[in-house]
């Protein structure tokens, strides 16, 4: 045992007297036996009650990855004297990766299609039905796992962790040794480090508690929201809850739940419900040893006009069809989760509220997505921000592009419609941590600094909007444009149904297709897929830019654009840390935390370049509870990662995201590729530069990048030259090849809109050029990247988009 020093300037974070055994674990002394308290016959926190995975790893396998797991989140002893809260740290501390349950999780899968496999996804399951989003060509997770654990050395439980860790070599420095030899390995390597930290504060126990919470200062869920209910509730789980009167119903269910219909009722009761609603439904008998299929589904409805998706596009051209009188049907992909019904934890919301359970990533892992799948798309668990589409991004389009609509009369009104539909308005009444610290940096060292337009009130003040609205405040489309549907009595709208093709035909005297619906599948409630048709006289494709070129693609589409020119306002990230208990400084406030308060309030466009080419990064803030705030954190070794995270209720995060030059393609809505433009880069450099300065000038004690050689340094005890030389010196760094995390809650741009069928998938009407009656509303018809927050934007496209589509509808003649 001996006194912990201090390895690096402002890595302290204990009282002076504690003292860790054991900062590194020796591999050949880790007892690879879990506790019986985490056997494969008991339940595992993460699971909530439910049973944990059977693998098929062998024992030696198992030992393998328990060592290799332990080595990056070893069990760690360490002694205090005078701390606040010295239990909760041991135990956080002592809890190694094996203890939460990591090596009990590896879930193996089969080759998709037969000719590729999600990697790594048979290595580790840690949350609950997530996806891993990349594919390797002809590799078996299995083999692989088995190949590398295995038989590298003959003991197990000595291989792979001694690779990484034992070899005396930094972190970045054994990545680069182990790329030139095994590439593959990297990146499995990468998304295990980043599942074990999140693990460890996902996962909760029958009480929605997690043990780690409190070492680290966070309350879990939002303390002045009362779930009626244990977990999160979906469409699924209040399937069959009966309400007593139409307020308990709304308490329950939310504003939408007169207009949401499950798919999965019985088709006699479907069709009835669907009837009273003015949607003509026809039910086909079918022999029983024959499965539905697009070509004999089961169920047929008919309705004006079908809507794929319900987030800022789809949402409002449903409201728009709707109220104007019009029969509309929406499709949605992701669950219905009212806001009296949800748990606001970080990892059952993400689950449920995320496409890949919030863990998406590029194939190569360069770029770490966050897109929204449920009821009301990214507009349910965005950050609020409500920025109306910049000057030089409209010149730009309709300049460059040639698209006059974004300059026209119908626009600008949009823009108006959009954001009084919402009660966007800018005002503060109390600012939160994050936001507070980037102003204060701001005005300290001259930057122009602004509020930032939002769907929600002056009062809101909520960090767990990302985990959904508990209030209702944040004017969503399931608030707003979704509510206006209902209430027109002329919409509704299916949760849990994925579109499987959009169906169309050559009519007599039409040298193009025409859109004449949708088929789609849903989980019958009986472990199977049904599929149902919808006939339209219109259908409108709005499933975000990363599912909509699939679809459109499935639906036998063959322009070249569709899923090309993918852009994904890359972004990232620096942090600086405030102490709590510092006696220099009465600000922020010591009850002040990281997750608290409205998520974005501020902004920054010192290096914007809005009066230039508009191709910069604005600088904001972002949503981080536990588990994101483990996955950007550099890991230098298992000590300094929990370390770190002590820190996290006091640590204010800063990002610059960048107007991307650089593009992508989408492959499938989990395959996606993408190249970081070498101006970008430069861009999101010089953004971490006045970031590290803004976290400085607002008091930050110490302050750092997520570049994974980890670097700190502590303002406070340094001279202006060494501060200097660290700012220049960490801005400076690359930020390709994994070395800092990338990531992007903006997707845009792979359908995109122009004047030419040869360099675009729509039209300025957003009609589709190969079939007629085919229209899409989502941000995949951006022709650029936008630059800033996308939610007025597509909404204001969309209410365009919508106005044509009524056109079409008025001169159709009745009937279907």
């Amino acid at each position: 045992m001996h006194r912990m020093e201090h390895r690096r300037a402002g890595s302290f974070i204990f009282p002076a007297d504690a003292k860790l055994e054991h900062s590194l674990i020796e591999l050949n002394d880790i007892e690879a036996d879990v506790p019986e308290s985490m056997n494969s016959t008991k339940t595992l926190l993460l699971t909530g009650g439910r049973p944990i995975y059977v693998n098929s790893l062998s024992s030696r396998e198992m030992d393998s990855l328990a060592a290799l797991c332990d080595t990056l989140l070893p069990s760690i002893h360490v002694s205090f004297s005078g701390a606040i809260d010295h239990h909760s740290l041991l135990t956080f501390f002592s809890t190694s990766a094996s203890m939460a349950g990591t090596p009990q999780h590896p879930k193996t899968t089969t080759s998709k299609e037969g000719s590729a496999s999600f990697v790594f996804m048979a290595l580790v399951d840690v949350v609950r039905d997530l996806h891993i989003v990349w594919e390797i060509e002809l590799v078996d997770p299995v083999s692989l796992l088995s190949e590398i654990l295995s038989n590298i050395s003959e003991e197990p439980g000595t291989d792979t962790a001694i690779m990484v860790i034992q070899l005396s070599l930094p972190y970045q420095d054994a990545l680069q040794g182990l790329q030139l030899v095994f590439p593959l390995f990297v990146c499995v390597f990468a998304y295990m480090l980043a599942c074990e930290k999140i693990l460890l504060f996902f996962q909760v126990d029958e009480k929605n508690e997690n043990p780690s919470w409190k070492a680290i200062g966070y309350c879990g869920p939002d303390p002045e929201f009362k779930t009626q209910t244990h977990g999160a509730k979906t469409s699924d789980q209040c399937r069959y809850r009966r309400a007593e009167d139409e307020e308990e119903e709304e308490e329950l269910y939310g504003p939408l739940h007169r207009g949401l219909v499950d798919p999965a009722h019985p088709r006699e009761i479907l069709a009835e419900t669907l009837g009273r609603s003015g949607f003509h439904v026809s039910i086909h008998s079918r022999r029983k040893c024959k499965a539905p299929s697009i070509s004999s589904p089961s169920l047929t409805i008919r309705c004006d006009a079908v809507v794929v998706g319900s987030g800022s596009g789809g949402g409002v051209a449903a409201g728009v069809l709707a109220k104007a009188g019009y029969k509309v049907l929406v499709l949605e992909k992701g669950n219905y989760c009212a806001r009296s019904n949800l748990s606001l934890l970080e990892g059952p919301a993400m689950d449920e509220m995320y496409q890949g359970g919030g863990l998406l990533a590029t194939d190569d892992l360069g770029v770490v997505i966050l897109a929204g799948s449920t009821v009301g798309g990214g507009s349910t668990v965005n950050w609020s921000a409500s920025i109306r589409t910049p000057r030089h991004v409209i010149k730009e389009w309709c300049n460059t592009y040639e698209l006059e609509v974004f300059d026209s009369k119908l626009y600008k009104e949009a823009l108006d419609v959009v954001c009084e539909r919402m009660g966007v308005q800018s005002d503060i009444h109390e600012e939160g941590f994050n936001n507070a610290v980037l102003r204060r940096g701001c005005h300290e060292l001259g930057y122009q600094v602004c509020n930032i337009p939002r769907n929600s009130s002056p009062d809101h003040y909520c960090g767990w909007c990302c985990l959904g609205c508990k209030d209702g405040r944040k004017k969503g489309t399931l608030e707003t444009w979704l509510v206006d549907l209902v209430n027109s009595g002329n919409g509704v709208i299916l949760p849990g149904c994925e579109a499987l093709k959009v169906l169309h035909e050559r009519k007599k005297g039409s040298n193009r297709d025409t859109a004449t619906g949708v088929a789609f599948e849903f989980n019958n409630g009986g472990g199977e897929k049904d599929v149902y048709v919808v006939e339209s006289k219109v259908t409108v494709v709005a499933c975000g830019a990363l599912s909509t070129p699939t679809l459109l693609q499935k639906s036998g589409l063959k322009n070249a654009n569709i899923g090309k020119h993918l852009h994904l306002h890359p972004v990232a990230m620096a942090w600086g840390y405030f102490p709590d208990s510092s006696p220099s400084t009465e600000w922020p406030e010591e009850e002040k935390k990281s997750y608290e308060g409205s998520i974005m309030t501020a902004m920054s466009t010192v290096v914007a370049n809005f009066e230039g080419s508009g191709y910069g990064a604005v600088i904001q803030t972002p949503a981080l509870h536990p588990g994101m705030f483990s996955v950007v954190t550099p890991w230098v070794s298992g000590f300094d990662i929990k370390e770190r995270m002590c820190r996290f209720s006091r640590t204010a995060h800063i990002f610059a995201l960048a107007r991307d030059r650089g593009s992508g393609k989408v492959i499938s809505p989990s395959s996606l590729s993408y190249q970081m433009d070498v101006a970008d880069e430069e861009n999101l450099k010089k953004g971490l530069e006045k970031i590290l300065r803004i976290l400085a000038a607002a008091g930050a004690e110490v302050i750092g990048t997520h570049h994974c050689k980890g670097n700190t340094i502590n303002v406070k005890r340094v001279s202006s030259h060494k501060f200097e030389r660290f700012v220049k010196e960490e801005s400076a760094r690359g930020l390709r090849n994994l070395s800092t995390p990338i990531c992007s809650a903006h997707q845009m741009g792979s359908c995109r809109m122009g004047v030419d069928p040869k360099r675009s998938v729509v039209n300025q009407r957003g009609e589709t050029w190969e079939v007629d009656g085919l229209f899409v509303a989502d941000t995949s018809v951006f022709p650029t990247a936008l630059g800033v927050n996308p939610m007025v934007t597509v909404q204001a496209i969309a209410y365009c988009t919508a106005q044509s589509i009524l056109e079409v509808l008025r001169r159709k003649k009745d009937g279907y």
